[in-house]
């Protein structure tokens, strides 16, 4: 059995780690898991010991953590240290060739009756491709792929980017019995409201 040394550490998320180093095993989480019980405590050890030693992670354990980390006061406890710990990096809303601001503006008004407070908006600081869009809601930021700043991307698909994130606005993550809810029913009833649906989607696959 190796030495151990853990620790919990000021982390902007609920960061576990695990490494091997001089016969030492180094282990840093995140201090919003140290007032956990303990078997969930238990639960993270397995799991990151299977992980480090490339084990089968036993089910009931893998549950009992995702449950323990999405009930909703250690989910609220994790969004709060995201806002005060974290920092958001912050490009521009101003393209080449589209302004989030003006294109946000104009979805609020269509879509919104002109009711949704905007966020921040910005162009991701690369042409990312995996990531598209995404809300953040612990910095009230929405950001859009640089990819989709360019002279030949139709208004269509950065509109249908933008309204997607703006619903994650109006229709909030909800957790329920231990679940998060993104894409609520309600979610996915207004987003097939968009008129352009199927083109913009068509586009985006073609990326």
């Amino acid at each position: 059995m190796p030495a151990l040394d853990i620790r919990f550490r000021r982390f902007t998320s609920l960061n576990t780690t695990i490494r091997l180093k001089d016969g030492t095993l180094h282990v840093r989480l995140s201090d919003l898991l140290e007032a956990s019980p303990e078997t969930v405590h238990h639960a993270i050890a397995h799991i990151l010991l299977a992980k480090l030693y490339r084990k089968p992670i036993v089910p009931s354990h893998a549950d009992r953590y995702r449950r323990y980390v999405r009930s909703e006061a250690v989910a609220k406890g994790a969004e709060h240290i995201r806002i005060t710990r974290g920092r958001k990096r912050i490009s521009t809303p101003v393209g080449h060739f589209y302004d989030l601001n003006e294109v946000f503006d104009a979805i609020n008004l269509r879509f919104f009756h002109g009711l949704l407070g905007r966020p921040t908006l910005t162009w991701s600081a690369h042409h990312a491709r995996r990531m598209l869009g995404h809300y953040d809601a612990a910095h009230n930021t929405i950001v859009v792929s640089r990819v989709f700043d360019r002279a030949d991307t139709p208004r269509c698909a950065i509109e249908y980017l933008l309204y997607h994130e703006m619903l994650h606005l109006k229709h909030p993550v909800r957790v329920k019995a231990g679940r998060r809810c993104v894409h609520s029913r309600e979610f996915q009833a207004e987003e097939r409201l968009f008129p352009e649906l199927e083109e913009a989607k068509a586009y985006l696959k073609c990326l």
